[in-house]
């Protein structure tokens, strides 16, 4: 269930409240008049079935509600109540099947902003997989695969292309292309430091690899994991089943390919950087096709469900 707390131009009370009650999944509706100051207006209260939510929330937004008062949603962790058990029994489709396009769009929004915060991270995680692909060690490339925060702006560029939201595209495609340099930048002087300290050697990278040799030999079936990660990292992002999302992020061949290109650079190996640059892109490519496609047959499987409850009603 979710909770939305509306700030209502008193003028609009009673049109909001009509939208809240022909929604099919909502109870719990709570009026207090002249209750808020700024901005000055009605408190109303409901709870909705998790599979109704966007819809209420874009009826919401289409009466103007988030210019001229406030729509706040929040997860409710536990509800005793049976009307409530009821708001979810008559909401169509299942709740952990949901999207919430707007909560979609604002967690994309930050997840996809380039910050210093985003950029150490990613720089972090590409020093990792550094240290795994000269040891050829797969814990520290699962380890730095984990740490890697880049599905953030992949889903933002995703979820931009869905809703036709070009600053949010550019936002996100910034971070990505931004933070991916910075980060290999900054592996590319790890290494060289790692090297005068006698930590990382040419033979070491040049050597057997049976473990990381994979970051730097793209082939279709980095394209086909890429499609299959990027599917289920947009259905971990859009649903309630958020904890997906770490495995998604070691399934991909993003941060380590990167490394071993910034590793490779920094010994003159070009050859291995550019089968490791071709891995990353092909990757990441895979990501945002396979993102977009299950978005959008999100976006047409809820409009069909929304449609099929209005006749319902």
């Amino acid at each position: 269930m979710l909770h939305l707390r509306l700030i209502v131009p008193a003028d609009r009370t009673d049109e909001v409240v009509g939208v809240i009650e022909k929604t099919v999944g909502t109870t719990h509706l709570v009026v207090v008049d002249g209750a808020c100051r700024d901005p000055a207006g009605d408190l109303v209260l409901c709870d909705v079935a998790r599979e109704a939510g966007d819809g209420l929330i874009a009826d919401l937004r289409a009466l103007g509600l988030d210019r001229s008062g406030s729509i706040a949603v929040e997860e409710i962790g536990l509800s005793l109540s049976t009307r409530a058990e009821q708001a979810e029994k008559d909401a169509p489709g299942e709740g952990a099947d949901a999207v919430l396009w707007e909560q979609m769009q604002e967690a994309t929004h930050e997840e996809s902003t380039l910050s210093v915060t985003y950029v150490a991270f990613l720089a972090l995680a590409t020093m990792i997989a550094a240290c795994g692909v000269v040891l050829d060690n797969a814990v520290l490339i699962v380890g730095a695969m984990a740490v890697g925060p880049e599905f953030g702006p992949l889903a933002g560029i995703c979820t931009a292309l869905v809703r036709r939201k070009p600053r949010l595209a550019a936002r996100s495609l910034i971070a990505l292309v931004v933070g991916f340099l910075a980060a290999m930048a900054l592996t590319v002087l790890f290494s060289l430091a790692m090297d005068a300290a006698g930590l990382f050697t040419d033979d070491m990278l040049h050597g057997d690899r049976p473990n990381t040799g994979f970051v730097y030999a793209p082939d279709w079936f980095s394209f086909v994991v890429g499609l299959l990660a990027g599917a289920a990292g947009t259905l971990s992002l859009t649903s309630a089943k958020s904890g997906a999302l770490v495995g998604v992020a070691i399934s991909v061949t993003t941060v380590p390919a990167a490394a071993n290109a910034a590793v490779a650079l920094s010994y003159g190996d070009l050859t291995q950087t550019k089968g490791s640059i071709e891995q990353l892109l092909l990757n990441l490519l895979a990501i945002v096709l396979a993102g977009t496609a299950t978005l959008l047959a999100q976006k047409a499987f809820w409009a069909r469900q929304r449609r099929r409850s209005g006749r319902t009603a």
